[in-house]
């Protein structure tokens, strides 16, 4: 097939799902054309060494990458200008790049809605294949005081690309029914788990670097690793971890527009057992995985959360990392169904620090079972292979019946 992927990130950026999905597309014989825009994450300025243009295409082996310029705020401030001025120019390159594709695939992030919408417009009957990643805009007051004007056309765009799809693929079971509230016909809609990646995060055993800088003794460590913001709600595991005190520690690696807020509170809980460690870039992660005793894994008590499942949840459970989750809906279902580890409800600091508790008093072989069981999920329900072959799958069905209806 000639498959079109339209993404507003790919590599170099941080963007595995769709940069993985094309090498792995093109490795299996289809001819795979990406549109996307210049790599500017996480920080909004273009990385060193690119500079936007018009025609700046790469090739290599069935794989092409076009990307076109958009507007980069550089600290976030206008990030609707960012999307809008992306939407134009996937609008003035899109038709004749992917004019002739069999099927287009849409990593849809809320920054790519008005470019879907265009590029749907302009292709005519080219079927689609719709891979929601979130069908909220983020959180926060600058996000919210920029799109508050907006926000019904992001509804009505939505709601447009949902019923206009061939299929939607969601990454969580409960998201299925946000899609079809939002317009999706229930029979196209599809579940499609997110994979990691898988070349980074895999079993490995823990260095002495690593061990030294999250491990200071025996006792046990509850590490989370990425972001400190608004959704993970993580002055609830400052809370949990300072009731215990030197039962276990709680290892925080990463940063955020709430590390503050949470580092004020450690220091008025005089939470001594609760340490902050600067990010660290992907390869590393595995082994400080290693070296603590269980990931954590925290979504906030919201209804458009209970449909998400984070992308540290793979990543822990590809490396075979047992997991303390503190969330609702679908991330505690998987890993309940894995037996891969313990969970909670979300934002109960005294539910958590049960769990942390009864962690710390699990021996190490039960712990290395849990860790055994959420890699075996993994590989059967979340890993490259198996949500590629559902895209596959997915792309050959729509354009089959749209060659069907032309017929």
């Amino acid at each position: 097939m000639k498959i079109g992927i339209l993404s507003y990130h790919f590599p170099p950026e941080p963007a595995f799902i769709p940069g993985s999905l094309a090498e792995e597309l093109a490795a299996r014989g289809h001819e795979v054309r990406v549109l996307t825009g210049f790599p500017d994450y996480p920080g909004g300025h273009v990385y060193p060494g690119w500079r936007q243009s018009w025609r700046h295409q790469t090739h290599s082996e069935r794989l092409t990458v076009r990307r076109v310029p958009r507007y980069t705020a550089g600290d976030g401030s206008a990030r609707m200008a960012s999307w809008l001025s992306f939407a134009g120019s996937v609008a003035l390159a899109g038709r004749r790049y992917l004019g002739d594709v069999d099927a287009l695939y849409v990593f849809q992030l809320p920054a790519v809605t008005f470019a879907a919408a265009g590029l749907l417009r302009l292709l005519g009957r080219v079927p689609t294949v719709l891979h929601v990643q979130d069908v909220w805009p983020e959180e926060g007051p600058s996000r919210a005081a920029e799109t508050r004007r907006w926000s019904g056309r992001l509804d009505a765009t939505l709601r447009r690309i949902y019923q206009e799809a061939g299929a939607v693929a969601v990454t969580a079971p409960s998201m299925r029914d946000l899609v079809v509230a939002g317009g999706a016909d229930p029979d196209r809609v599809r579940v499609v788990l997110n994979w990691t990646d898988e070349r980074i995060f895999r079993p490995t055993e823990p260095s002495r670097a690593a061990r030294n800088l999250i491990r200071r003794d025996d006792r046990s460590v509850v590490m989370h690793a990425g972001t400190i913001g608004v959704r993970q709600g993580l002055e609830t595991a400052v809370r949990a971890a300072a009731a215990l005190g030197d039962r276990m520690d709680l290892v925080l690696v990463g940063s955020g527009a709430e590390e503050r807020r949470v580092r004020g509170l450690a220091a008025e809980l005089q939470a001594d057992n609760v340490r902050f460690v600067d990010r660290r870039s992907p390869p590393d992660m595995p082994e400080l995985y290693a070296a603590a005793d269980y990931q954590l894994v925290m979504l906030r008590d919201l209804p458009e959360l209970r449909g998400m499942v984070p992308g540290k949840l793979q990543a822990a459970l590809s490396c075979a990392a047992p997991v303390v989750a503190s969330a609702g809906g679908d991330t505690v279902a998987l890993v309940e169904r894995a037996r891969a580890g313990l969970s909670c409800p979300p934002e109960d600091w005294a539910a958590l620090a049960d769990r942390f508790w009864l962690a710390s008093a699990i021996p190490p072989p039960a712990r290395a079972d849990m860790g055994r069981r959420g890699r075996d999920a993994y590989l059967r329900e979340m890993s490259l292979r198996t949500g590629v072959d559902r895209i596959e799958g997915l792309l050959h069905e729509v354009s089959s019946r749209a060659g069907g209806a032309r017929r």
